[in-house]
């Protein structure tokens, strides 16, 4: 091969890798032009499974602002005020929202002469010391058959509930972990919140993918020079920080007609239509919202969706997804695998039902009830099927031991099954795009489980810190003070006991 053709194909290569990392570094952070520039309502993550510690129970949690500086004062990041944030639960299976919980924030500034964050040591979350406090007011719509929306029952579940500060280091906010789990509000029915500064949970390579596809576990194999010796992978993400919005709901509320246990989550943010930047220097928005940033699987707007229409992606809402079928049958990816790896199995390029049933519609594995088949109707879902119960319910099919690889390794609480915190989503669909996801997906749809294309993966497969055994779950936000980047990830991270 000579050294232009050979350069070439390593440097598509980076391409697709980088890809399916994400545009800037996660499931969906700066995921596509627009959002870019706005990451107060970037929607980077989403995760919904029945909670193993409260099985009558779902919990959802939806991230926002990508790759948080832990130091990035005086001004942290923060919720913005004017978003309006949703999470979205389809429970009849035609893709439209039958219950939506909205979460809009209220910044207090205590003492405007002071450029600081907080005066002194926060000690609680109504602490007079925290300068720039933040409250939201939580919000359960549920709609009824009327586009209009006249006949929606709103109901304000509660309001003026803390977040807590950004976790900044010892002299400010020593005692983080109480401020945290303070931070934990039980509402009526049963419903528990949570919204605040955490330890961004998602974990990919970005390190080694960026550097023409370097996958450290395969440096060895890697055709250009230096010769670099065989690593675990270390996770890009980690030290980074995100806001995550999260609530727990008793599985009967969430239910749908006839008990129907199947649904379908996707997380949103909107902005109103009018911004007015005022002389004083502050702005004001006017007009109804529109969306601008929505996520349901990870990685689809990334991986399956091209540029010229990532941003016209973000602004529909999962009901009008047949426009992009397309882009799920005939993924680009897939025709790139084959150019790059002659050497292996040709992976399919079109009819890639496998594809579609995984992101488009739920899956019915053979062998099993149905795992969380919707129905035809063609939209873009985190699908969770609440009546497969956790590990020590009685009736579960799940391991005691969750898996990373989730339905992929057999166990049916996993991806693409709702998706916990530890699954490691950018394994999975590398591993499907590539048609190497297992037999017991690919049996599905009739397609081969070619090998070895069923070993891929990035070598991180665990997130940088553990999680937590109960609600909100998610891992203490690293601090300002003392925090690290990139050489914090690993293959071995262990759990929080």
């Amino acid at each position: 091969m000579t050294t232009r053709k050979f350069l070439m194909v390593a440097t598509l290569f980076a391409v697709i890798v980088a890809t399916l990392a994400g545009s800037a570094g996660a499931s969906s952070h700066r995921e596509a032009p627009l959002i870019s520039r706005d990451p107060s309502a970037d929607n980077t993550d989403l995760y919904a499974f029945v909670s193993p510690d409260a099985p009558t129970t779902v919990t959802i949690i939806a991230n926002y602002i990508p790759l948080e500086e832990p130091a990035g004062g005086p001004n942290f990041n923060s919720f913005d005020d004017s978003v309006l944030y949703e999470i979205h639960v389809d429970n009849d299976g035609d893709a439209e929202p039958d219950i939506t919980y909205q979460f809009r924030f209220k910044t207090t500034i205590g003492n405007p002469n002071t450029f600081l964050y907080n005066t002194g040591p926060i000690t609680s979350l109504s602490d007079p010391a925290w300068n720039m406090s933040q409250t939201y007011t939580v919000t359960r719509v549920e709609h009824g058959d009327d586009d209009d929306d006249d006949d929606d029952i709103v109901t304000v579940l509660d309001s003026n509930i803390p977040t807590p500060p950004v976790n900044i280091g010892p002299r400010s906010t020593s005692g983080y972990a109480a401020l945290m789990a303070a931070a934990v509000k039980t509402l009526p029915g049963g419903i528990k919140v949570f919204a605040g500064q955490v330890d961004d949970p998602f974990f990919v390579d970005l390190g080694s993918v960026f550097d023409l596809a370097g996958l450290r576990p395969f440096n060895p194999a890697h055709v250009l020079p230096p010769a670099l010796p065989a690593d675990p992978g270390v996770d890009g993400v980690g030290g980074y920080n995100t806001h995550a919005i999260a609530i727990q709901v008793p599985i009967s509320q969430l239910a749908g007609p006839d008990g129907q246990m199947i649904i379908g989550v996707y997380a949103s943010a909107s902005r109103q239509t009018l911004r007015v930047l005022r002389g004083d220097g502050r702005m004001v928005n006017r007009g109804e919202f529109k969306q601008v940033s929505r996520l349901g699987n990870p990685l689809v707007n990334e991986v399956l969706i091209p540029l010229g229409k990532k941003d016209l992606w973000n602004a529909k809402r999962p009901e009008d997804d047949a426009q992009f079928l397309m882009h799920y049958t005939n993924p680009e990816l897939a025709g790139l695998v084959n150019l790059l790896y002659p050497g292996l199995p040709d992976v399919a390029t079109s009819g890639r039902a496998d594809i579609v049933a995984i992101l488009l519609t739920g899956v019915d594995i053979p062998g099993f009830a149905n795992l969380n088949f919707t129905g035809t109707t063609l939209a873009d879902l985190l699908r969770l099927n609440m009546a497969i119960p956790p590990f020590g319910v009685t009736g579960s099919p799940c391991p005691a031991t969750p898996d990373p690889m989730g339905v992929l390794a057999g166990d049916l609480c996993g991806f693409p099954n709702g998706r916990r915190l530890a699954d490691d989503v950018t394994d999975i669909e590398l591993r499907v795009v590539a048609q190497g996801p297992g037999a017991i997906v690919a049996g599905l749809v009739g397609l081969p489980d070619l090998f070895p294309n069923k070993l891929l993966g990035d070598g991180v497969n665990a997130n940088d810190k553990g999680f937590g055994g109960s609600f909100p779950y998610l891992a203490e936000p690293h601090q300002g003070y003392a925090h690290g980047h990139h050489a914090v990830g690993s293959t071995t991270t262990p759990p929080i006991p």
